[in-house]
């Protein structure tokens, strides 16, 4: 009688746990042009089981110094993706590869690593939608000038981006952060500099090739870049949401960050829903 009691108290402390949370796991996808397999972190929800429905994916990017393991470590992604229903992927940026196709250095090619390795792995594999309606990607810091680089150069792919706390202008940190390793130094290199620096590519953009966030904290060192895109934005008409909220360039911030725009992504999904249909 006593160990059955031990057993019904064990099970109503579980249960509250893991009836209702979502898979994480670990999948290695192979990326084409650096022949290598790559760690890329998965989150189903908890309705991907039992069920046949094709859900959205959110692709998210860690920062500078970071891996695959980052925003399931810091944050409540997981149950996010619960409570919102989507599959989220959060691919290893090899610390300081800022997402670019290096134009110098074949080893770091994590442009078509994302957004073609990947999106095609998880369509292949996952019950994923497999349009663009059906797929965001956000990041923040380096993840976050990531997620707009491949959201602006790869429209066919992604309809949705979301910048937390973004390096959305690479030329005012020319020795930080292992860029010149990617791109040259920008003193021999200009050319390299202005091409990939997002504030740039995003001059072609026309109102309503993507649903863009911008999200930064009044206190963060990239909040000058950030407001320069929000201001260029404005000025050529590109419909977008802009954030500024109390708070530095850390988890803490990030943490709520997500959280304010986790509404927006799904919010879009469904609009993308209807409009497909």
């Amino acid at each position: 009688m006593i160990w059955y009691r031990v057993y019904l108290l064990l099970l109503l402390v579980v249960l509250p746990i893991t009836g209702h949370s979502s898979t994480v796991d670990v999948i290695k996808v192979h990326s084409q042009k650096m022949n290598k397999n790559i760690p890329v972190t998965l989150i189903l929800p908890d309705s991907y089981e039992n069920s046949v429905e094709q859900l959205p994916v959110l692709y998210l990017l860690h920062g500078a110094g970071g891996n695959y393991r980052d925003w399931n470590s810091n944050s409540d992604i997981a149950k996010l993706a619960d409570l919102y229903n989507m599959i989220v992927v959060c691919p290893d940026g090899e610390r300081t590869s800022w997402y670019f196709d290096s134009p110098i250095d074949p080893k770091f090619q994590y442009e078509s690593f994302v957004a073609k390795d990947c999106v095609q792995y998880i369509d292949k594999h996952y019950r994923s939608r497999s349009t663009r309606e059906g797929r965001a990607i956000s990041g923040l810091s380096m993840g976050g000038h990531g997620a707009m680089f491949l959201g602006i150069r790869h429209k066919d792919v992604f309809s949705i981006v979301v910048v937390m706390s973004g390096g959305v202008d690479i030329r005012p940190f020319p020795n930080s952060w292992d860029i010149k390793k990617r791109l040259g130094d920008i003193e021999t290199h200009k050319d390299n500099w202005d091409k990939y620096t997002v504030i740039n590519l995003a001059k072609d953009l026309k109102d309503g090739d993507l649903a863009i966030s911008l999200d930064c904290g009044d206190r963060d060192f990239f909040l000058k870049v950030n407001r320069a895109l929000h201001q260029q934005l404005l000025q050529a008409g590109i419909s977008h949401k802009y954030i500024e909220c109390p708070g530095v360039h850390n988890w803490t911030y990030w943490q709520e960050s997500l959280k304010r725009q986790m509404p927006f992504i799904d919010s879009q999904f469904r609009q993308g829903t209807k409009s497909v249909k």
